[in-house]
This record gives C-alpha cells, structure tokens and sequence, in this order.
C-alpha cells in the first residue's frame, strides 16, 4: 500500500517515526487490538484443526497427545495447565483476545463451559488431527468429521439460547479457523510413512487439499463465511523433525519444506475457487510458511536466540508426554521460538499472529 505524499519535511520525519514505533511494537509481539472497519462485528471465533488451536480438547481423550500437565501453561492462568500445547496462550487464544471479544477460546469439550462461552466461539480442534482421515487414527483424537459432527451440536445449542435467526447472524459474522497439515504431512507422511506407497508429495498434497476443500464446504453450508485456512509451515525446520531427520547436524529438513510448499501451492489457488464460487464468502488463505521461516532464519530480527530447539528438556524431541514435569525448562522462554520439538513459545506464537492479522483481517469483510 502506498503511502500519501507529505510534502514538509518535519511532517515526513514524524510519519516515519510513527511507522518504525509501530514495526518495533508488533516485532515485540505487543497487545495491540485489532481496529476493525467501520459497521463490521465479529461475535465468535470458532476454530478446528490440530494441535496449534487444541485448547483442551485432547485432555479426556484415550490417547498419548496430551498437554494438560506442567510444565505446558507454565505461564498460563494461575500457572496451570489447560491442554494447551504452550507455555502460555494459543494463536486461537491471541486472536479472539486480539478482536476483543474475549480473553481465551475454550475448548468445545472443556465441562465447565457456560452458555455465554458458547455465544462468543470455542475450539473443535485436536491435538494429532489432520485432513488425512488417517492422521487421526494413528494417535486416536478426533478426526475432522469429528470436529464437524460436534460442530452441528454446536449450532444445535446455540439454536436453542438465541433462536435460529440470531445463530445464524453469529455463524455468518464469526471468523472460522482452519489449522492443519501439519501432521499429515510430518508424521502421517513422512516419520510414519503409512502413506508412502500409495502417493508422491503431489499427490498426497492433492488428497490433503480434496478433504479440507470439502470441509470447507461443509461448513460453509451450515452457516460459516469469514474462513482463514492456514497454509502448512517450513515442517523440516521444527526441532522434532531437524532431530528425526535432518542429520546428526540437525539441519532443517528440505525434503520436508518442500512438501509443505508443494501443499500450500496447491491448496491456495482452491481456497481462491471456493472464494469465487460460494456467494458472500471470505475465504482466505494465510501464509504461515514464510513468516516463520523468516523468524528461524533471522532470529535477532525478533530478539530470539534459540530457534532450533525446544524449551522443555533438551528442545530436541520432547513434545506431550516426552515434555512433562520431570525435565527441567529454560531458564527465559522469551529467548525461544519453540516451547516443546514442535509448538512454537507464546511469544513466538504472538510476533506471528500480529504479523497476520495486520496482513488479512481486512480480507475477511
């Protein structure tokens, strides 16, 4: 975007100084809300996918990927752990907070939680789940039809509080996130290989795109409109993965990255169809790929001095059950990018989510 021409020199020194504030606040990951256009409400956030937006929905669940033990919320509420695979907060978290809607996102299984929860959004997402039907069921969480079937109870109840109208107007105003791929491609894929003798990267990719495409729909025709679906991240640079298969130097994984590429190049260009083709929808695909490459490959830029290891343990591999109260932490989190061999730190978390929402929130209206 460009600039208005500001034709003193004193007003252009004070214009770039206002700019640079602004650029130094968001590289600090500061609370600054999101300012919305004029007439747009946002009631709800609703989230689905894996375990970048599980906020404890994995914690009843028969299965090892759990996070509601220490030291995962260390700097959480009260120091306690939700089931939220950080140290503190989610993007799902930031991001409601961010609109001001309320202070965190729920879990849509959390039993403590009150109508008034429901109203303003919650989180269907799983630790584990992926867009690959197989992806859950290696590790036993809730699939995406899961998801969605827990979604139509959702609406159910709010139906049942405001009435069918209002549900509607708080479904077609909501921001919905979509957050997966991740393990479909890092472990489904690649560390498990289940999927290996059936498809190349392509045409794998393709299967991950065919299934979030038709959850998308399905959403969509239950009431969803504003949708951000994230793009999959450089998964060969997570710590797990530089330790399981980038060499005894622990170098980012290529063949990895470049799978997640050859996904978000396909799934960007169906999100932008599914965009042109259901009326009155925002679709919009967020780029986490290259936000978070750029972090890893210039930390200092953004005040982190580990980026490939973890904070719990030795950062190499430990995540769920391998990162729990028995090993110690690091002594500064904030120092970090990731807090577990796989979810990034709050902070990490924050300096991200600013960056997006300051480059598409105004995509969605």
């Amino acid at each position: 975007m460009m600039l208005p021409h500001i034709s003193t020199t004193r007003s252009s020194f004070s214009t770039s100084l206002i700019i640079i504030l602004l650029i130094f606040i968001l590289s600090l990951g500061g609370s600054t809300r999101v300012t919305l256009p004029k007439n747009v409400h946002v009631p709800a956030v609703i989230a689905f996918g894996d375990s970048i937006v599980d906020q404890g929905a994995n914690n009843n669940l028969n299965t090892i990927l759990k996070a509601n033990f220490a030291p995962y919320g260390k700097d959480f509420v009260a120091g306690q752990p939700s089931g939220r695979f950080t140290n503190n907060k989610t993007p799902a978290d930031l991001i409601v907070e961010e609109l001001g809607i309320k202070d965190i996102l729920p879990a849509y299984l959390d039993p403590s939680i009150n109508d008034k929860e429901l109203l303003t959004g919650v989180s269907f997402a799983s630790g584990g789940s992926g867009y690959d039907p197989e992806t859950s069921k290696i590790v036993s969480v809730l699939s995406f039809e899961d998801q969605l079937k827990q979604f139509k109870e959702y609406i159910e109840k709010l139906e049942h509080m405001v009435g069918e109208e209002k549900t509607q107007y708080i479904l077609a105003n909501s921001i919905f996130l979509v957050v997966a791929g991740s393990d479909d491609l890092a472990n489904t894929y690649f560390i498990i290989g289940i999927r290996k003798l059936q498809y190349d990267i392509p045409s794998y990719a393709d299967l991950m795109v065919s299934s979030g495409s038709n959850f998308i729909q399905e959403i969509y025709k239950l009431g969803a409109r504003r949708i951000a679906v994230f793009g999959a991240p450089p998964i060969g640079c997570l710590p797990s993965q530089r330790t399981l298969a980038g060499g005894v130097a622990r170098m980012c994984k290529d063949e990895y990255n470049e799978a997640a590429q050859i996904y978000n190049s396909k799934l960007q260009p169906q999100l932008e169809y599914l965009n042109s083709t259901l009326a009155e929808s925002r679709i919009v695909y967020v780029d986490i790929y290259n936000p978070l490459l750029d972090i890893i490959k210039h930390p200092k830029n953004y005040g982190f001095e580990v980026v490939d290891k973890g904070c719990c343990g030795t950062g190499n591999i430990e995540v769920a059950i391998l990162c729990n109260n028995l090993l110690p932490t690091c002594s500064d989190d904030s120092k970090y990018l990731f807090w577990d061999s796989y979810h990034p730190t709050n902070r990490g978390y924050s300096i991200l989510i600013n960056q997006i929402l300051g480059k598409y929130i105004n995509d969605f209206f």
